[in-house]
């Protein structure tokens, strides 16, 4: 028990929790979006039940990753269809590949939403979910979430309890936090957009890393998985895009008003 209160032991948990605060970014636009589907006054009692439930179901994971680290990398079934497709499918690879596909059907789901103008009266009471239901998917996208911040976590220590203790504390800022970023999205709807087109990357990243893990083959062109180093820069280039075409905007906004003003005097 001695060994636990170490020096590296405490640097390591600063840097898992650093970590799963990083990873953990694209999962809080996840929980604001699905908590926007329930009524007003309950979705900041989703977003922390699921956020609860899924700290919980995290540290079940990490103890069921652990003891069975090598059958979630053994491939159990294969697909080979020469020159056409083919991959080792296991069960890593299975959850990436499913949860990126999800995440990229709610993020197109929802920008054709935004879209439609047709659904505009109807934009407060359409597509609700129940509060069950939206729990459901929040823990469910968290613990897809879960594996690659595990994983990385392992890569850092074997250490079991260091790693329980920075997923609590990580879940604990996420709790935090979702109210603040859900708030945001509220009071500043133009950035629903760029939110939900950092979610459709993020599907697009998810299933490039399932796809990798899988060894799958498309023409004989093998499918790489999106770095990290990448999803980032693309990030920091729509963020960037967003706050100039808002400026622009503004601007624009400006000139018209001017334009109008010069025009009622003459």
């Amino acid at each position: 028990m001695a060994d636990l209160f170490t020096i590296g032991n405490f640097m390591t948990l600063l840097m898992l929790i650093l970590l799963q605060a990083v990873l953990g970014f694209d999962n809080l636009l996840y929980i604001s979006i699905e908590s926007k589907r329930v009524p007003e006054d309950k979705q900041r009692y989703v977003r922390k039940l699921g956020i609860g439930l899924a700290i919980g179901l995290r540290i079940l994971l990490l103890i069921i990753v652990v003891q069975m680290l090598e059958s979630f990398k053994d491939p159990f079934f294969e697909i080979h269809i020469k020159k056409v497709f083919e991959g080792e499918f296991n069960l890593h690879a299975l959850i990436t590949i499913a949860g990126g596909g999800f995440i990229l059907y709610t993020a197109v789901k929802e920008i054709n939403h935004m879209l439609a103008i047709e659904h505009l009266e109807e934009h407060q009471s359409d597509a609700k979910r129940s509060v069950n239901g939206a729990i459901f998917w929040i823990v469910l996208m968290n613990l897809v979430f879960s594996f690659d911040s595990i994983l990385s976590a392992m890569a850092l220590t074997d250490n079991t309890i260091v790693m329980a203790v920075a997923i609590i504390v990580s879940g604990l800022l996420m709790i935090f936090l979702a109210d603040h970023v859900a708030e945001f999205l509220k009071k500043n709807r133009m950035y629903e957009v760029l939110g939900l087109f950092i979610l459709f990357i993020v599907g697009v990243m998810l299933i490039s890393e399932g796809g990798h893990l899988a060894h799958i083959k498309l023409f004989s062109y093998e499918v790489h998985a999106m770095t990290k180093t990448t999803f980032y820069f693309v990030l920091a280039v729509l963020v960037i895009v967003d706050i100039v075409q808002s400026r622009y905007q503004k601007k624009i906004a400006l000139m018209r008003e001017l334009a109008s003003s010069k025009t009622a005097k003459h």
